[in-house]
């Protein structure tokens, strides 16, 4: 494989010369990634750590809005503390990683570009370089050093919730784009390279993350080597071709075995075989995953091939301390360590770290103008216009005049956050609101302009509602954001069980009212009633913080000529049910609903018609888990607090009425629990409400449960002295529920424990399971504190704690 960036003699000896005189503990050092959460200024100083990030949801002082100038402040104060030898004997800057990973997307204000799923439908590898470059630049401002982008998964399975993450189900869209995000971040070797307005790539997740079993997240891959070359390697050859000079290892395993583990895929084959000469740094604390590692102690990994060893958490000092004694007593060889750090050093020389003055003081640190400039929301918006996919356009009823009265609605019309996704100021893209994007725009915010400027009419109504009836309607909904882990799903249905959309498309096009869908999603999903229910059906993936752009494509100029047309092509197969959940271009029996490809331009003759099969055709036998909650609240559901005076959504970790107390907490992540105080002063309740029902019938026929994890804290006391219920509503005066407190009384306290409740209790005890409009709540007037996550309708579990209703 021909690399782009050859081995340059002058810097080998300044690596070869720096390394004979650094000793063991800074050479451990400079092999550890903390997270700012976890460290302070003076650890730096103490220390000297390599390199730091900040994960998604950190900011400078723990500040969603930290200002740019707060970041290069403590990007500044990070560096000057690595480069003061008075503790550690050690000179070496430091670097900071960020997942600026469609923009600088953890920056308020930032220009946020669409995720890699539209940009693969855009097809355009020069504008993908100048993305690219855009986010350098903002990331630049910032005092940052280091990009873990680009992604190049080829994604197998969209079940998998990092589908929006990769740019295609196909290595060719890949192999180009990986080469051409690595020359825009980086520069072009022997030109910009690594120069003032460049930033360290790294390709990521090495290997075959899109193609594990069932798109499990962090799950097994199985591929022969030879699938696993051709179809999941093809991003590295581009990216590593270019000159990317770091590697990020993957969480999955290839046939049982974790990549942070595997010595032959790191060492052999990335570093001999194609020829890798950078660092290959590990993913948040993937190598705790190992077998026979934890995240305070994993000498395998080292020995395999991991160079930095990313380590969120108070981890890192355990880690620190037994990295050196493994050293010192044989398990991990000298060797290795001085390989890690030479390939450490050799990036940072190239990136020009031991000469550049400090982040406060380089050529784009602190020029805020930059952030969120402009001419990159121009580019921003060329990438919107070119990612829409048309899927259908009955009667080619567009493009629109705007010269009409439009009706805007749906949940999606007018919220950036949602047209964002996930990775977005907040790791899963959640709690935004639209003034968390100064200078961004709604899709709504770009309809209202086009339809004003052209004397048109235009109203925005949440509930599809209207005085005065339109002539059009457009409609805007889709998935809520997520990312990894969380946004993992059983089948492609979009809203299984919950067609709230659909009914808002239903009762539009029975009051003749010629329907626009524009659908938000981070994959193709299973939406055949939603397309039978549209005139015209548009992809819109996940734009971004111009969404405005939408409306560009939409609406003819004044004069009635076409503005812009649709450009963009499926960059992957959509199915035609909702189990093909793995379909791809070149698959020997390849049925998509619309193929690899596909999408309408412009006086295209319209292949989708509007009577789409629409049962799902999964098995009761082979019912699909429906969940509430896990990590966060599953639309359409809202988690509310109620006492005997009034009903409050949470929106935010904190929420408390006269009866209870609920925030969240954490157990295996940030924020994936809650704990929930009643007081005992009167009867309080927690619950999942939404204003659609849910169906639950046939769920019931296959003895499926409602289950619930809860843990009973330290120092609870058993004086539970009035019922606690497990209840599911459906409306008024409509409600079944299950005493729990025998069940509570006997848990461990301090240990999670798994309840079941079958559905057939709630239904004997009162509801009626077709019109479920609250599937979960929680009520008591007793004192209580107990924990509680992960509220699913799933087959019984064997481990569980069954409730009788009897």
């Amino acid at each position: 494989m021909d690399i782009a960036v050859k081995p340059n003699i002058v810097i080998e000896e300044k690596v070869g010369l720096l390394l004979a005189s650094m000793s063991l503990e800074q050479k451990v050092a400079q092999m550890l990634q903390p997270e700012i959460r976890d460290i302070t200024v003076e650890d730096m100083r103490k220390y000297g750590f390599g390199s730091y990030l900040n994960g998604g949801g950190g900011f400078p002082n723990n500040d969603k809005h930290a200002t740019p100038n707060d970041w290069v402040k403590l990007a500044e104060d990070m560096y000057q503390a690595s480069v003061d030898d008075s503790l550690d004997g050690s000179s070496i800057p430091t670097m900071w990683g960020t997942d600026a990973v469609h923009g600088h997307n953890n920056v308020m204000g930032a220009t946020l570009f669409p995720h890699n799923i539209g940009l693969g439908a855009a097809n355009n590898p020069d504008l993908i370089e100048k993305i690219a470059k855009i986010t350098a630049t903002e990331v630049m401002v910032t005092g940052i050093d280091w990009v873990f982008a680009p992604t190049v998964a080829v994604v197998r399975d969209d079940r998998w919730g990092r589908t929006y993450e990769g740019y295609s189900e196909d290595p060719e869209i890949v192999k180009a784009y990986s080469s051409a995000i690595v020359k825009g971040l980086q520069g072009v070797a022997n030109k910009d390279f690594l120069g003032d307005k460049r930033v360290i790539s790294t390709v990521k997740h090495f290997i075959g993350d899109g193609g594990t079993e069932d798109g499990d997240d962090q799950g097994n891959n199985i591929s022969s080597e030879q699938m696993l070359f051709n179809i999941h390697a093809q991003g590295y050859v581009g990216g590593l071709s270019a000159g990317a000079q770091s590697v990020m290892a993957s969480f999955n395993s290839w046939h049982g075995k974790k990549i942070h583990g595997n010595k032959y895929l790191l060492t052999d084959v990335l570093k001999g075989k194609m020829g890798f000469d950078g660092f290959v740094v590990g993913d948040w604390n993937g190598h705790g995953q190992v077998k026979g590692c934890s995240n305070e102690s994993c000498p395998q990994a080292v020995n395999a091939g991991l160079d930095i060893l990313m380590v969120p958490t108070n981890a890192w000092k355990p880690l620190y301390n037994n990295i050196i004694a493994q050293v010192k007593n044989g398990k991990i060889a000298q060797a290795r360590i001085d390989d890690a750090v030479s390939r450490i050093l050799r990036v940072k020389f190239r990136a020009g770290l031991f000469n550049k003055p400090s982040p406060a003081n380089r050529l784009l640190s602190g020029k805020t103008e930059l952030i969120g400039a402009v001419k990159h929301r121009e580019i921003a918006k060329q990438a919107v216009r070119e990612s829409l996919v048309l899927l259908k356009n009955k009667g080619n009823i567009l493009p629109l005049s705007a010269n009409q009265h439009i009706l805007v609605t749906g949940d999606g019309a007018d919220n950036i956050g949602k047209q964002s996704g996930g990775w977005t100021i907040t790791w899963q893209g959640t709690n935004n609101v639209n003034k968390d994007f100064p200078g961004g725009s709604s899709i709504y915010s770009g309809i209202e302009q086009k339809v004003i400027e052209a004397g048109g009419e235009v109203s925005l109504s949440a509930d599809g509602s209207f005085d005065t009836k339109p002539d059009v309607a457009i409609v805007v909904f889709g998935e809520e954001p997520y990312a990894e882990g969380v946004g993992d799903i059983e089948n492609l249905e979009f809203q299984q069980g919950v067609k709230q959309d659909l009914a808002l498309l239903n009762k539009l096009k029975g009051k003749n009212i010629p329907v626009i869908s524009l659908f938000i999603s981070g994959r193709p999903m299973w939406i055949n009633g939603e397309l039978n229910a549209s005139d015209a059906f548009v992809a819109l993936w996940l734009p971004g913080s111009e969404g405005g752009a939408v409306a560009d494509v939409l609406f003819t100029k004044t004069n009635g000529d076409i503005n812009y047309d649709f450009t963009g092509r499926l960059s992957y197969s959509w199915p035609a049910a909702a189990e093909q959940t793995s379909v791809n271009r070149f698959d020997k029996d390849y049925q998509p609903l619309l193929p690899y490809g596909f999408g309408l331009s412009y006086g295209d003759e319209n292949r989708l018609s509007d009577n789409l099969p629409v049962t799902n055709t999964i098995s009761l036998k082979n019912l699909q888990n429906i969940t509430l909650f896990e990590n966060v609240m599953k639309t359409p559901w809202k988690m509310t607090i109620t006492d005997s005076d009034s009903s409050s959504v949470m929106t935010s970790s904190i929420i408390e009425n006269k009866a209870v107390y609920l925030r969240s907490i954490d157990r295996n992540i940030q924020e994936d629990a809650r704990s929930v105080i009643f007081n005992g002063k009167e009867n309080g309740q927690v619950a999942f409400d939404s204003n659609h029902a849910i169906d639950l019938s046939r769920y019931k026929k296959s003895d499926l449960v409602l289950e619930v994890t809860v843990r009973l804290p330290e120092g609870f006391k058993p004086s539970i002295n009035k019922p606690v219920y497990l209840s599911m509503g459906c409306g008024d005066d409509c409600r079944g529920k299950v005493n729990i407190t025998q069940a509570l009384l006997a848990l461990k306290v301090k240990q999670w424990s798994t309840l079941n409740i079958g559905l057939q209790c709630f239904e004997k005890n009162g509801t009626n399971l077709t019109k479920v409009t609250q599937p979960f709540a929680l009520s008591t007037a007793s004192k209580l504190t107990i924990d509680f996550m992960n509220v699913v309708i799933k087959k019984k579990g064997i481990e569980a704690v069954n409730i009788s209703c009897d």
